[in-house]
């Protein structure tokens, strides 16, 4: 796996006192005259007519005197994604040591106008500044650093001919739209490796994504070691297609839990029922209340399959599955899935997913659901992930808050021309515009941004079979949402996206990151 991804840092600038005043420039236009190409776009970015910041071999990286673990890592990250591509030291400072020439400075600062992953950035021609009130925020403005430097800071080699590492003199102030910003990866259908896992996690913090679902149950495959229930990831280890899949222990689980963890970015697991459950019911054919038999599964085709809400020992087979995972889940949610279910009524559906809401809600979780789970009674602290959004209703009338994933915008394993061979068409063609042009605070009626967590990006997995090929499925459709999810809707234009999201080709290329070369962008 590519070195750099692995680390997947960035770099670091904010705010400056000794910053010459200039009008403030929409970031279109700052990015058209002068190669700036920030993504997601800032809130707030105004250019210096200052010379540039030069990264040097006096250059430091200065933390506070009493940094935290997580100010330290985010410090240590920044030092490793500069110290190979411009051979210089970087050596990380506490700031009472005399300071160095070009310094660059991580500091926390009480900034209730950033939210808490919100950063600012200013870069004079003597030094860059980061500051940010958490240090999710600090690691957030390495990302945009990272961004300013020419793109072959993504090198894992000495650049010889590279001795100028340029950032324009400039000031940002930035916080994002959305608390959730995620992207979904399902590993049911064709299984992921860790390291694959990995590789997704580095791209999605380069665009400052925190949220990674991990589809981990549907009929081919059941993915996590479940201690307690030894025979689930025996029985249901298939994929599409055919072949062995693969599963993760608990200890793989917790490795990409804490790789996700250092780069700010939160897991949220889902284990699909009562439909979607084949490979689950292939261990226990007695709970099922499905169309047909479990049998083994390798096609495409949904809604047979179905635990059944009226067996006691279904909820004893949940609440093993559910316990174990909330305890090997720092974040706040787990993700029951609830959607496409063919085989029950509507009542018995309802009862099945308000007592599996209680099993969630007794492990200290929320709940996050398909939007089908609206029919049932949701507590406010629950979820609805809107894909078709014909459900919202429900959900508002309830309190509880719409994650936006609708189909036709977000689902990028959609195909992204007629004649692709990847990916699949029941919600259109979806080009890396459609992906970027849409409101989520005015797509479903009656829905405001205040009702809204966030957005995310699900990528299904039934053609996907490595992450070479969810990159070409995922690139460049992840950024436009990553700016979708974060920077205001007034500040949003396609053009502008369009001509920033070409510039970063160069990166992915370093990166080892396959990319779609959309013809909607001017490469």
């Amino acid at each position: 796996m590519n070195r750099r991804l692995t680390c997947g840092v960035a770099i670091i600038a904010l705010l400056v006192a000794g910053c010459r005043k200039a009008p403030s420039i929409a970031p279109h236009l700052l990015t058209d005259s002068a190669r700036i190409s920030v993504i997601p776009a800032p809130v707030s970015m105004t250019r210096s007519r200052a010379p540039s910041y030069s990264i040097k071999d006096s250059t430091t990286i200065i933390v506070p005197a009493a940094a935290s673990a997580d100010v330290t890592r985010v410090a240590n990250m920044l030092a490793f994604q500069l110290r190979a591509p411009t051979g210089f030291a970087l050596p990380i400072v506490v700031d009472t040591v005399a300071p160095s020439k070009a310094p660059i400075r991580l500091r926390l600062a009480d900034r209730t106008d950033l939210g808490s992953e919100g950063y600012a950035l200013g870069v004079t021609p003597d030094s860059v500044s980061i500051s940010a009130p958490t240090a999710a925020g600090l690691f957030h403005g390495i990302q945009t650093l990272r961004q300013l430097l020419p793109f072959r800071i993504e090198s894992e080699f000495f650049e010889l001919a590279g001795k100028n590492w340029q950032v324009p003199s400039l000031v940002i102030t930035d916080k994002p739209r959305f608390a959730w910003r995620g992207a979904m990866l399902d590993v049911s259908r064709h299984f992921f490796s860790v390291d694959e896992v990995k590789q997704y996690i580095d791209i999605l913090a380069l665009y400052k994504f925190n949220v990674l679902h991990l589809h981990l149950g549907d009929d081919q495959g059941f993915r996590i070691e479940i201690k307690s229930r030894p025979t689930l990831v025996s029985a249901g280890d298939l994929q599409v297609g055919g072949g062995p899949g693969g599963f993760y222990t608990q200890s793989d689980y917790g490795e990409i839990v804490r790789y996700a963890a250092d780069r700010f970015i939160t897991i949220v697991p889902e284990i699909d029922m009562p439909a979607h459950s084949n490979a689950m019911l292939r261990s226990y054919p007695q709970l099922s209340c499905g169309r047909r038999a479990p049998a083994p599964y390798t096609g495409i085709d949904v809604g047979f399959s179905a635990l059944c809400p009226d067996n006691d020992s279904t909820y004893a087979l949940l609440d093993d599955i559910l316990r174990e995972l909330a305890a090997m889940t720092p974040g706040e949610y787990l993700h029951i899935g609830g959607d496409e279910v063919k085989a029950l009524t509507k009542e018995q559906y309802i009862r099945f997913i308000e007592r599996v809401q209680d099993i969630v809600t007794k492990h200290g979780k929320k709940m996050v659901g398909w939007e089908e789970v609206a029919q049932a009674r949701l507590l406010p602290t629950s979820v609805s992930q809107q894909w078709q959004t014909d459900s919202a209703h429900n959900a508002l009338s309830q309190g509880a808050k719409l994650l936006m994933s609708p189909g036709p915008k977000a689902y990028i394993d959609m195909r992204q021309n007629p004649y692709a061979e990847l990916g699949l068409r029941w919600a259109g063609i979806n080009e890396v515009r459609t992906s970027y042009d849409w409101d989520p605070a005015t797509y479903v009626p009656g829905a405001t941004e205040a009702n809204i967590i966030g957005v995310e990006a699900p990528l299904w997995s039934e053609s996907v079979r490595n992450i070479t090929a969810a990159e070409y499925l995922a690139m460049p459709r992840l950024p436009s949402i990553a700016e979708v999810s974060w920077t205001p809707q007034a500040q949003r234009n396609w053009d502008d996206f369009r001509k920033r999201v070409a510039l970063h080709a160069p990166r992915w290329r370093l990166l080892g990151i396959n990319y779609y070369p959309s013809p909607q962008i001017p490469w």
